[in-house]
């Protein structure tokens, strides 16, 4: 091991050099923007026999305790104003997910520590039930799943989302969900009562319906067939579901655009969205790397067209341009999509209603004291 620049920064695993990984989606460990000391490996021979292929690196969950979990938006381009998100890290492995430079804020890589290493808030559900039931707290619906996917693998140990969810049906709070996950059918027991009385919407998020391509993509998520069955589910018991067309990736996925709408709307899809392909900070190294790993023979092409979609960058945040991009190609996606849309006949989800909620009673000390004391009257 070589250390390259030495300070008091915190201090991870050795950088190899990127690499195909099976079941992960970036390639190496990229230090994160806020890092004083990068590391690499150097092989000395040692313990390792000849054509022994580098241990995989395993899932690590570790508890988080959340002083505050409603996340609050002013982005006038997005359509919420407040988000929830149990996890930090995401082990479905997106490459491309705008959320990976979140984890430089933790002292860990937006590369391979972001979908290993993931913080699980074990106090979302309380902290939660407290800031609905805050005095000055004013209902608007709640978006869960997007920094990283509520429905995730280890969702299926922990539930924490399915505890923040049940929260929600109690208290008749209105909830949109994003997701590329199958699992978010385990809560249709509390998504068809919800949708019923119109206090949740779904939206999938699909990228390709090419197997090979979403398993270097997205390996630990939801495969796409499987997707547009959850799709299917869904609407068949009373939930209102829009798919994402997400990421949008040139000369790679965005050939697939019509192709997924058509059958997101076979499927019972009410409507449909979708978003261009998003690099910001440590993102577009990390898919620079991907490309290079799978893609060699077009990666110059792809981040041409990017560029070209982006004034000349790997990324423009201004709002209003960076779902959408600017310049011929990217209107010509925006002229496909409208045309698709409007051929497929897809709608609008019905907005949800606020007016139903009833907050959480805060916990009182009195109170439980009467708990189960059936002699009263």
């Amino acid at each position: 091991m070589r250390r390259r620049r030495a300070s008091l920064g915190v201090m991870r695993e050795p950088r190899p050099a990127p690499e195909r990984i099976k079941g992960r989606g970036a390639g190496s460990n990229r230090e994160g923007r806020f890092e004083l000391t990068s590391l690499e490996h150097v092989d000395d021979g040692w313990f390792r026999e000849d054509g022994e292929a580098p241990p995989q690196p395993r899932t690590e969950v570790s508890e988080e305790t959340a002083r505050s979990v409603i996340s609050r938006n002013r982005s006038p381009d997005i359509p919420f104003e407040q988000s929830v998100n149990p996890y930090r890290g995401c082990e479905h492995g997106c490459v491309y997910c705008f959320a990976r430079p979140t984890h430089s804020y933790l002292g860990l890589s937006p590369g391979l520590d972001f979908e290993t290493r993931i913080r699980a808030k074990t106090n979302a559900v309380e902290r939660l039930r407290a800031e609905l039931a805050a005095p000055g707290y004013r209902c608007s619906p709640i978006t869960l799943g997007i920094n990283t996917d509520g429905w995730q693998p280890t969702e299926r140990r922990l539930r924490l989302t399915r505890g923040l969810l049940q929260l929600l049906h109690d208290t008749r709070h209105p909830v949109s969900i994003v997701t590329k996950s199958a699992l978010i059918e385990r809560d249709l027991d509390l998504l068809a009562p919800m949708a019923a009385q119109n206090l949740v919407q779904v939206a999938l998020s699909i990228t390709t319906l090419d197997n090979r391509t979403a398993a270097s993509l997205e390996p630990r998520a939801t495969a796409p067939h499987a997707r547009l069955r959850t799709v299917r589910r869904l609407g068949e018991a009373g939930v209102p579901v829009s798919v994402i067309v997400a990421p949008v990736i040139p000369a790679v996925t965005d050939h697939e655009l019509e192709a997924i709408l058509e059958q997101a709307r076979q499927a019972g899809a009410h409507s449909a969205g979708y978003v261009l392909l998003r690099l910001p900070h440590e993102v577009a190294p990390l898919f620079r790397e991907w490309l290079d790993l799978h893609h060699p023979e077009r990666a110059a092409h792809v981040m041409s067209l990017v560029r070209q979609m982006r004034g000349g960058r790997d990324y423009d945040a201004t709002f209003g341009r960076r779902m959408r991009g600017e310049g011929a190609f990217a209107d010509l996606l925006e002229q496909r999509f409208r045309i698709a849309r409007r051929r497929l006949g897809f709608g609008r989800l019905p907005e949800l209603d606020c007016g139903r909620f009833v907050p959480p009673r805060p916990p009182s000390p009195q109170g439980e004291l009467f708990q189960g004391d059936r002699s009263l009257p």
